[in-house]
């Protein structure tokens, strides 16, 4: 058994030595009826991710035809998620995993390697930064520690004068003075969210109701698929609905891998969510995917996938609720860790980018060649996905098979240009027009 890690540890290091990643049009599994292949299984998962090296001096992301990106802000810890606030302010949340509970075993030890291979090995800074561009350059002059001593902090949602943060195990709420750069108020709990000691999927998106009445938090599983036991996953893979003055909650939707980022449709005014699908069945094996979320649906986790594809190695199965699982709407690629979400409302960017949803793909690490490392932009026309997506934002592996940075949460800002937070080039890039003028 000893010799297995050295198995695994063999193939990290053999991850150095590809090439560019493949292009989101080349990828099978995308669109809204992606072709599923036969699972594939071996005796160790496919270990193949770019290692974290961070930008160059000067370096940056390449962009579509008609824009331009610069760094509105760089020298952040880890920066995942963002809000942007009426006054144009943005929060961002600089943060990492919680400290886990000793674990044995080889796919923990994997696992391990994995994170400090991707940039993600380090402590979480537990803080919510301010950054301000106060004289429009598209670059931020202004940067504090708006709020600190958080525990992972992830998903942000200001309803009138109310800041809520969903922490790694709460939503919490705070005061919100427009303007303040340092918020030194104790947060208030709403409600306790799933959380440790195992704590396999962190992160915890949160958006508000048009109204603020309601909040919504996206859960990610305790496992891969239920292998922890499904004790483990009590009220996970799942989005609740939170009442943001009581804190009562219900499972909105469930059967979702690992929800990650959410945004409103405008058209129709629906829900949707960004989702990482299952690990370990093969390189183009289960395709990540972004759905509109219905109210009460069940959407396969554990038991299926894509809808009704039974995943024969969960045991024993529930065919009544695989009867029920929805097929999600659209498909981003398999292992392209799609984890921000954003529509188009507001953007200022040129055609196509001006009516869909932007996407951060973080990257994978089970698949080979490699997938994701870009923000992609997908167009939607009467409140559905229209046709291929777009690379928006791309670069982010080197020749020499090295991830300069990695996206991750993607906004609107207030003059209409996107926002990326990029956690391994601690940089916050904006994309904007190329012939606006101001970047």
């Amino acid at each position: 058994m000893r010799l297995i890690p050295l198995f695994a540890l063999a193939a990290l290091t053999a991850c150095s030595s590809n090439t560019t990643t493949t292009t989101t049009q080349a990828l099978p599994g995308v669109g809204p009826n992606p072709e599923l292949g036969a699972p594939s299984k071996s005796l160790l998962p496919v270990v193949y991710i770019a290692p974290a090296r961070g930008w160059p001096e000067g370096g940056k992301p390449t962009t579509a035809a008609g824009t331009q990106v610069v760094a509105f802000a760089g020298g952040l810890d880890h920066p995942r998620w963002l809000a942007v606030l009426p006054n144009g302010d943005v929060l961002v949340a600089e943060s990492n995993a919680p400290p886990k509970p000793t674990e044995k075993g080889v796919k923990v030890w994997i696992q391990k390697q994995v994170m400090k291979r991707a940039g993600a090995g380090v402590p979480s800074a537990n803080r919510i930064s301010l950054l301000r561009d106060a004289d429009g350059d598209g670059v931020a002059e202004l940067k504090t520690a708006y709020l600190e001593n958080l525990f992972s902090p992830f998903g942000m949602a200001l309803v009138g004068d109310t800041l809520y943060v969903a922490n790694a195990d709460a939503v919490v709420k705070f005061p919100y003075v427009a303007g303040e750069t340092r918020n030194s108020a104790a947060p208030v709990k709403v409600t306790d969210l799933p959380g440790g000691p195992l704590n396999h999927h962190w992160t915890k998106g949160l958006i508000a109701s048009a109204d603020g009445s309601k909040l919504y938090v996206s859960i990610g599983s305790n496992s891969n698929i239920g292998e922890n036991g499904l004790e483990m996953e009590q009220g996970r893979a799942a989005i609740w609905e939170i009442d943001s003055g009581t804190g009562a909650h219900r499972v909105f939707a469930s059967g979702l891998r690992n929800p990650v980022g959410m945004a409103w449709e405008p058209t129709t005014g629906k829900l949707w969510t960004s989702v990482n699908e299952r690990d370990e069945l093969g390189n183009d094996l289960v395709p990540d995917y972004m759905t509109s979320v219905q109210d009460g649906g069940f959407y396969g986790w554990p038991y299926s996938y894509y809808g009704q594809v039974v995943d024969v190695r969960v045991q024993p199965q529930k065919p009544e609720l695989v009867a029920k699982a929805i097929k999600p709407d659209y498909a981003l690629g398999s292992h392209t860790a799609s984890l921000g979400l954003s529509n188009a409302v507001g953007s200022a960017l040129p055609a196509p980018f001006n009516s869909g949803m932007f996407i951060g793909q973080h990257g994978s690490w089970n698949r080979k060649p490699r997938s994701g490392y870009k923000v992609i932009f997908v167009p939607f026309a009467n409140g559905v996905p229209q046709g291929r997506p777009i690379d928006l934002l791309s670069g982010f592996v080197n020749d020499a098979g090295e991830a300069l940075g990695r996206p991750v949460g993607v906004a609107i800002d207030t003059r209409g240009a996107l926002l990326v937070a990029d956690d391994v080039g601690n940089v916050i890039w904006r994309v904007s027009a190329k012939t606006a003028a101001l970047p």
